[in-house]
């Protein structure tokens, strides 16, 4: 049994390799710079009002879905980063609590509602 003592929580191997191989394969986290993505990452990002899929293609280029009228099939678009709470664009970030900004045909901004959940997961990773 893995020491937890101090939390009251008790496990055992078999749920800590069940707990590290998810964390391996689906990486749940607030703030993304996804400059450090390699190239094929695929990301969930949850919002207010929408399921986004995103493919990381490299630089800020994107394939992206979700939107029921922009993009409901994987579309071609520039990320641009995240509108955090005074307006301030923070350029390649997905993070929590900020509007996320993406380009479709490098000309129409798409502006999302509050990024919830950001969830990555890296090419090659069995599921």
């Amino acid at each position: 049994k893995r020491r937890a003592a101090a939390a009251g929580v008790e496990t055992n191997d078999t749920l800590i390799a069940s707990d590290i191989l998810e964390a391996a394969i689906m990486l749940s986290i607030q703030l993304l710079d996804c400059r450090n993505l390699v190239p094929g990452s695929l990301i969930d990002v949850e919002t207010k009002s929408r399921h986004y899929r995103i493919e990381y293609l490299g630089g800020n280029s994107i394939r992206v879905s979700g939107h029921p009228e922009f993009c409901p099939r994987p579309v071609m678009a520039s990320l641009q980063g995240s509108l955090d709470l005074d307006g301030t664009l923070e350029a390649g970030f997905i993070a929590c609590g900020m509007r996320m900004i993406f380009l479709l045909d490098d000309v129409h901004p798409i502006t999302t509602s509050r990024v919830m959940h950001v969830r990555v997961e890296e090419p090659g990773r069995v599921q």
